[in-house]
């Protein structure tokens, strides 16, 4: 009898540890989606280059929070470790693989230092919360340690731009990778479709 009980309560654990088919394909499903969000994104990106014409290389921080959005979106909704850098990197490949992004094979390592970044946030609390003020601090920091990656591998640090760079960077991470993804995760917790992976208190926080 004492046996079969612990038995019983690690099988539970080891469920609970394990990624259901359902966590899966809702994972593949976000970063499908968010492949295709995020290449229409690059052409967006494009159209602003021209728009601010001497400044046109600014546009990639403006818009930088756009490519961090499936990773605090997917930590909500699955609070699993890992799946804010899962659901970016499937997000990239699809962007890749698939329509062909004219950035090549760098954006699939982005994308790992991006989802790792904007995680920590979530990591933080161990994954436990997912108010607003842990989108954003995902938005900063998903902003923040890529900005780094860039400026070395781009030389940015000795040039006049450089702060303003990262303040753009910034505050697009904050607002579109924070506050934007927040308020999109809430919208798609009050339709429903995802009332098989939210808590109760998820669903009444974005009532």
């Amino acid at each position: 009898m004492f046996f079969n009980k612990g038995s019983k309560e690690s099988s539970i654990a080891t469920r609970k540890k394990n990624w259901s088919s359902k966590e899966v394909m809702l994972l593949v499903a976000l970063g499908s989606v968010f492949g295709v969000i995020y290449y229409a994104f690059v052409q967006l990106f494009f159209v602003l280059q021209i728009l601010l014409g001497p400044y046109a290389d600014l546009s990639q921080h403006i818009l930088f929070g756009a490519w961090l959005m499936v990773a605090p979106i997917a930590l909500a909704i699955l609070k699993r470790p890992l799946a804010g850098v899962f659901a970016e990197l499937l997000a990239a490949l699809i962007e890749v693989i698939v329509l062909a992004s004219p950035f090549g094979a760098r954006v699939i390592i982005s994308a790992l230092i991006q989802g790792a970044s904007s995680e920590s946030a979530f990591t933080l609390t161990r994954y436990r919360k997912d108010n607003l003020f842990v989108f954003m601090l995902s938005g900063f920091f998903g902003g923040l340690f890529p900005f780094f990656y860039s400026a070395l591998i781009n030389d940015w640090f000795s040039t006049d731009l450089f702060y303003l760079r990262l303040i753009l960077q910034l505050i697009s991470g904050v607002l579109i990778g924070g506050l934007a993804a927040k308020l999109l995760t809430d919208a798609l917790i009050k339709t429903g479709v995802l009332d098989n992976f939210i808590h109760v208190e998820q669903k009444n926080n974005a009532s």
